[in-house]
């Protein structure tokens, strides 16, 4: 609806002779971005003066002089108009919208500031017509920076919003912009294609087209790690037949103690041969080195990643932006008379956020409880199922992938919660500014929303099957329900399985909703509206849309059409990369585990980049574009992960896995180890070594059967039963091999971490963070910058001699 005052930004490193960043030409050459001669498509578009508005509020109509909520309407327009805001009103049937459209001497003032300030005055709005995005943000700022005096009380629009006063807020997307995304980006048929990245900026701003950029590098990089990722699984599936472990189980006449109390019974090893060969596939020799290769990938990616950010927003002219400079700036435009917000600090807030916040994570830990226990009492009571009987005789498995699902759905309460509760601690903060909340609710969620992921995860991965006692011996629920064990093949198979329950169903669900939900909110608001619409008559002149200036009618239609679609908020783009850097947590954390996890981010992010870009350009209002030269506490949070991904493999590896415990069996206790003869598997005999015998007449044991629970399948009773654990089967204390395989356990975590720390810091120091070309274009900027002032200077100076 109204073209922007657009200038060609990208032209100046041309003028002043700079060769463009590699790291740019790079993103262009693998397709991240699409290439461009770095100004963007838009430049092709006509300039024109605005044919329409910076800002649009809206409110229900109301004829009444009498009633507070006209009054308040009144007085928030009138507290606008003197601040110099040309203000249209457009009324049509019962909504009433505002048009809002700031004049030139603000946005002068704006750039004078930008220019004198200490940030780099380079940046765009100093050549040429200020664009559009850059109006809007000034705007807003304005008109959410306006209030209205309400019982001696200051009001502001969100007041007002809540209040019922205003209905919504939004700025007007563009039609031609508009329209050039969505051919060239904003279409499912672009999956494959580079993205727009320049167009992006000019119409979004820079934190959208960073955030784009971020997952479009994120999801190239992928690339690798999925392969690999595949070569692991296949190496898995090639020893699939072959491995003598699988042979092992599925050829044992092992009699198993019964998994559960009352009704579960007596079974053979030989039953679960489908779960052991699982576990084959994904706890093999082949998942140290993807653990180790995906710890480094991590660092590989944001070390590149900060290069391709410093190449872009030098690009862009907003390397040396400041936060706190750009808001100090708009507080002098809004209102010149302004006074500093001081910087303050308590102790007392700052104790009583801390311990809110330990409550908060001892709640989501008391959650993860809560799902043991309901594994625990679903696995017995699973096992009553007789007339299904796949249910019953697999009821800890059927139980443990119940659980997973029951996680997804806390995830999805959870998540409304956190954000409820991140925001009621930020406002006891009581930051000074914006920036400041932003970065706190962004720690506060992340860590809320990574224990709501994660705490059932710590506990399958390194205290399932380890806190359950044994045989005479079983730690109980409040007396009564035995915990979980672990399957004779391993403990990762059941870490697997709850990973890939959650990720498949957080990904494929959500983005169902993420996508169905605005575009069900466009349908809904477009039939609420049709009365509206109806009204609105066909523009009688021809290419109006293309004039300098829209007649009324098409303005209405327009205002209309933007009005139609889902609202938006500051936390849109929030949520998007809080779900991409929760994905990326699953992708390294616990990777050792799911070697797919990395093949389904990337299936995932392809489609993800499409939708976010349908959802932005063609399904929600504007975005109210936002100015930074970072992704913001998002790369310290991202750099903590990968700290969090050493760690959590070298423990998956080193505790979780089978991989110590065989390597020990291997060269200690195996046949390879006791005899030099090569005819025999050096793995033979394996599982049967990690299996302790229960004597039925213990007098504690028999105390933990019932004589049913006993009967083989011929009716006879048995006499011994196996159970997973190095123990004597004398006294059942633990036996020497596991003292030993414990100490192995934890030499091999330590020296995992420290190899894989010393890898991440050699990768770190040998990709410096900002290319050589940025730092030499930014020197370059610089010279060039106080020549031209010095010039001006002197022509003044000799300008007043003359005189």
């Amino acid at each position: 609806m109204s073209t922007s005052h657009r200038d060609v930004p990208s032209n100046q490193a041309r003028k002043l002779g700079h060769k463009r960043a590699g790291s740019i030409e790079l993103l262009e050459v693998i397709g991240v971005v699409k290439k461009d001669n770095g100004s963007g498509s838009f430049s092709l578009l006509p300039v024109h003066s605005p044919q329409s508005f910076d800002y649009v509020l809206v409110a229900q109509k109301t004829d009444d002089d009498g009633q507070e909520s006209f009054r308040k309407q009144r007085d928030f327009i009138n507290a606008l108009k003197d601040k110099q805001l040309t203000i249209q009103k457009i009324t049509d049937e019962d909504k009433v919208f505002y048009g809002i459209t700031a004049p030139k001497e603000i946005f002068e003032t704006y750039r004078y500031l930008l220019k004198v300030s200490d940030a780099c005055n380079w940046s765009c709005e100093q050549q040429g017509n200020i664009p559009q995005s850059t109006r809007i943000r000034i705007v807003d700022f304005i008109v959410d920076h306006t209030s209205i005096e309400s019982d001696g009380e200051p009001e502001y629009l969100s007041d007002l919003i809540q209040g019922n006063i205003f209905e919504a807020q939004f700025c007007l997307h563009e039609k031609q912009e508009q329209k050039e995304l969505s051919n060239s980006w904003a279409r499912w048929t672009a999956c494959l294609n580079g993205q727009p990245i320049t167009d992006v900026r000019d119409y979004f701003g820079e934190k959208v087209a960073l955030y784009f950029l971020w997952l479009g590098w994120y999801t190239f990089l992928l690339i690798p790690a999925a392969v690999l990722g595949v070569i692991v699984f296949l190496y898995g599936l090639a020893f699939f037949k072959t491995s003598p472990l699988i042979q092992e189980v599925c050829q044992s006449d092992t009699i198993m103690c019964p998994l559960c109390d009352d009704k579960c019974k007596v079974w053979k090893l030989s039953d679960t041969c489908t779960y052991a060969k699982v576990s084959i596939l994904f706890d093999n020799e082949g998942t140290v080195a993807f653990a180790m290769f995906m710890a480094v990938w991590a660092t590989v990616f944001l070390e590149f990643w900060k290069r391709h950010r410093a190449s872009y927003v030098s690009e862009w002219k907003v390397f040396d932006w400041c936060e706190e400079e750009e808001e100090l700036i708009l507080e002098i435009v809004n209102n010149p008379n302004c006074e500093s917000k001081k910087h303050s600090h308590s102790y007392l807030r700052s104790t009583l956020v801390m311990v809110l916040v330990t409550f908060m994570l001892l709640l989501i830990i008391g959650l993860a409880h809560a799902l043991v226990v309901f594994r625990v009492i679903a696995s017995e009571q699973l096992a009553k199922f007789k007339s299904w009987s796949f249910i019953s005789d697999n009821s800890n498995t059927v139980a443990f992938m119940l659980g997973a699902v029951l996680h997804y759905l806390t995830i999805i309460i959870m998540t409304k919660v956190n954000r409820k509760v991140a925001l009621k601690l930020c406002e006891l903060e009581k930051a000074r500014s914006y920036a400041a909340v932003e970065r706190s609710f962004t720690v506060k969620m992340f860590v809320f929303q990574f224990f709501t992921l994660f705490s059932s995860l710590i506990y399958t991965a390194f205290f399932l099957g380890r806190i359950n006692g044994h045989p005479g011996g079983y730690v109980k629920l409040a007396g009564k329900w035995r915990l979980e064990e672990c399957h004779p093949s391993g403990c990762l198979t059941d870490l697997f399985i709850q990973m890939a329950v959650i990720l498949f169903l957080k990904q494929t669900i959500n983005n169902v909703f993420e996508f169905s939900g605005p575009w069900f909110t466009r349908w809904l608001k477009r039939l609420q509206s049709r009365k509206l619409r109806q009204n609105v008559r066909q523009c009688s002149k021809k290419n109006c849309m293309e004039s300098t200036e829209l007649c009324d009618n098409c303005k209405v239609k327009d205002l209309l059409r933007n009005f139609e679609l889902d609202s938006v908020d500051q936390f849109s783009l929030f949520d998007e990369f809080l779900e991409m850097v929760l994905q990326f947590s699953f992708t390294t954390i616990f990777v050792a585990a799911f070697p797919l996890a990395p093949l389904l981010a990337l299936l995932n992010n392809i489609i993800e980049i499409r939708l976010d870009a349908i959802k932005m350009v063609s399904l929600e209002r504007r975005l109210i574009p936002k100015k930074t030269n970072d992704i913001g506490i998002w790369t310290d949070v991202l750099e903590t992960i990968g700290v969090l991904a050493v760690i959590a493999n070298g423990l998956v590896i080193g505790i979780s896995s089978d991989f110590i415990p065989r390597l020990v069996y291997r060269y200690r206790y195996g046949p390879c180890a006791i005899s030099s003869t090569t005819e025999t598997d050096c793995m033979s005999g394996y599982i049967q070594n990690t299996l302790s015998i229960a004597n039925i007449s213990d007098e504690n044991i028999k105390n933990d059967f019932l004589p049913e629970q006993l009967n083989i399948y011929n009716g006879t009773n048995v006499t011994s039963c196996s159970y997973r654990d190095y123990r004597s089967n004398e006294d059942y204390t633990l036996t020497n091999q596991f003292w030993v395989i414990q100490a192995i356990r934890f030499a091999f975590v330590v020296l995992f971490e420290h190899v894989v720390v010393l890898c991440k810091f050699i990768a770190g120091w040998f990709v410096p963070g900002s290319p050589l070309e940025v730092k030499n274009t930014r020197l370059q900027d610089k010279l060039d910058r106080l020549k031209e002032e010095l010039k001006a200077e002197r022509e003044r100076h000799a300008r007043s001699q003359n005189e």
